[in-house]
């Protein structure tokens, strides 16, 4: 019988197989660079690259390789293939090829590289590195770079931009950019309460309350919005809900400094003096604001409101030497010096400017208009647009005039929106539209005149007359060129609706108009009666060049025709008695 042969038992060797992928590859390169191999690494990430030929992190990490050992050409060649034909999102290769450019001191290049990472990046993963290269890149360029957003910051960018504006009291293009900002990154806190700011120094309370809101209901301990929120409740009325936020702000101990300084501006401002004091005291021993005046004011506020006066004294002084141009430790070092002697009670204003009386006090005194510097305040421009919304109606009526002088895209805006206000009396309205038209602004504007909407156009409003002589503005305009300087706005304003109003009821029996200089010599002759200026025949006569007699006879028909006494009468009754 045939013997049958048997597999023998014994346990056969093991054999490990070698997966030679990516991964193997990759590894070996990894342990290639541990020893400092460069030659190695770079033959395995290659064969890594071209096993995987789709993944971008092979062929980045052979560009990095690549640069390690001086190669920056091909380094910079695979950085940009990934970038056009693998992963265009894989936007640190920008930095890296920055890199290799800087070291091959092409700095333009790198400079190019650089912007496009920080632009398209948005993590921000080498930022740090970004702003050491920028730095050096300027310095070797000798010139900033053109550098016009950081991704990774996104918002911040911005939001600085809009926190200048708001500085330098450019409000409503602070807004515009704001709600920009929030539209688009609702969770961005801080933007949210420089827009709550910007709104109500621009005078709209309702919008700034209800972005408050909106920021307490993302983050109901936020420091600064509850600042905020107690200054609105304040301002409303709203005694319990004030009441609450108050003790609980009192009770607060914050420890950054920005927060410490929000803190104890808005103890000031809540009447919380001996706790505003405490902390701007605070604030002047840590020492990171003694080069500012500003807050010596606010320390002297706050020590005048507790009766520490000389206190008060010492931190005018310091904020007179830091900041002598200033008329505003003057005015408080002068009060505290006549203090036992005024006759009513003084007022001690956190706001680092002039109260609001002296703001146009000084402009009345002031020959050459307001200072830039004034201008440009935004606590001085935050009053006056707050005074324009919330002022009485003599108040409105100095702002009305004081914007005329300023006469900005702001303040352009301010008085646009002014008169379409339906609530607004129609005569400020009238005197706003004349201020614009000073400003150079010819083409009709959308107002609110009469109990209807109506478009203003550049020739003097005279809804009553159906047409509009150029005669009649030769009158007009020679009136006010020789009146430009020497008479306010609303003085100049008030000859512009006496005009109108003589022609109104002459017409269509207009009387025949030889020479303009004699009828605008009769129209300042009255304004300047109306508003009880000295002025004589013989004076305006020989400013204008016409007669006595030409001037006496024009003065007679317009005042038989409208009325001195009763125009008087009807231009006054809101502001003074006859």
């Amino acid at each position: 019988m045939e013997k049958i042969k048997r597999v023998s038992e014994a346990p056969k060797p093991k054999v490990i197989s070698i997966n030679m992928d990516a991964a193997f590859f990759f590894e070996r390169a990894v342990q290639s660079l541990d020893r400092f191999h460069y030659d190695k690494a770079l033959k395995y990430f290659r064969r890594a690259a071209e096993y995987e030929q789709d993944n971008p992190v092979n062929h980045c990490n052979l560009a990095g390789v690549l640069s390690e050992m001086g190669n920056y050409d091909e380094s910079n060649q695979i950085l940009q293939h990934i970038l056009d034909t693998i992963d265009p999102e894989m936007t640190e290769c920008h930095f890296y090829m920055a890199n290799n450019y800087a070291n091959m001191e092409n700095f333009e290049q790198a400079e190019q590289a650089l912007v496009r990472y920080l632009e398209t990046d948005p993590t921000g993963q080498f930022m740090d590195e970004s702003e050491e290269m920028m730095e050096m890149l300027s310095y070797e360029l000798e010139r900033p770079a053109p550098l016009t957003s950081i991704k990774s910051r996104e918002g911040l960018f911005e939001h600085d931009k809009a926190r200048a504006l708001l500085e330098e009291g450019k409000f409503a293009e602070a807004v515009r950019q704001l709600e920009n900002l929030v539209k688009n990154q609702p969770e961005f806190t801080a933007a949210r309460n420089n827009l709550a700011l910007a709104y109500y120094y621009m005078g709209q309370f309702e919008k700034a309350m209800e972005t408050i809101r909106a920021v307490l209901e993302i983050d109901a301990g936020n420091l600064h919005a509850l600042c905020n929120m107690a200054i609105f409740h304040q301002h409303f009325g709203n005694k319990k809900e004030l009441a609450e936020l108050t003790e609980l702000l009192c009770k607060t101990y914050p420890f950054q400094q920005d927060h410490v300084f929000k803190l104890a501006t808005t103890m000031g401002i809540l009447s919380q003096h001996e706790k505003a004091y405490h902390l701007f005291k605070r604030l002047l021993k840590a020492g990171d604001g003694t080069t500012d005046p500003c807050l010596y004011h606010y320390a002297a506020v706050a020590a005048c409101h507790i009766g520490r006066f000389e206190e008060a004294y010492r931190y005018w002084k310091q904020t007179q030497k830091l900041d002598p141009g200033a008329e505003i430790s003057k005015f408080y070092l002068e009060q505290l010096r006549t203090r036992e002697k005024a006759e009513g009670p003084l007022t001690w204003s956190y706001h680092y400017h002039l109260p609001f009386e002296e703001q146009f006090r000084a402009l009345e005194k002031s020959a050459q208009g307001i200072p830039d510097q004034l201008k440009k305040d935004p606590l001085v421009r935050s009053s006056f647009f707050w005074a324009l919304r919330h002022g009485d109606i003599e108040t409105k009526l100095q702002v009305i005039q004081a914007f005329g002088l300023i006469a900005d895209g702001e303040v352009r805006e301010a008085l646009q929106d002014f008169i379409l206000d339906r609530q607004e009396d129609d005569y400020l309205k009238k005197v706003a539209i004349f201020v614009l038209r000073s400003m150079g602004i010819r083409e009709a504007i959308p107002a609110f005149l009469e109990n209807e909407e109506i478009m203003v156009e550049a020739s003097p409003y005279s809804p009553h007359l159906p047409v509009w002589d150029a005669k009649w503005q030769s009158v007009m305009e020679t009136a006010l060129s020789h009146m430009h300087k020497r008479y306010d706005m609303v003085q100049q304003y008030d000859l512009e609706i006496l005009w109108v109003e003589f022609l109104t009821k002459v017409y269509p029996n207009v009387p025949k108009i030889q020479k303009s200089e004699g009828w605008a010599a009769a129209l300042e002759y009255l304004i300047a009666k109306m508003h009880r200026r000295a002025i004589s025949y013989q004076e305006v006569s020989a400013r204008y060049g016409v007669t006595v007699s030409t001037v006496s006879r024009n003065v007679k028909l317009i005042d038989d025709t409208c009325g001195l006494r009763e125009k008087m009468e009807a231009i006054f009754n809101k502001f003074t008695s006859i």
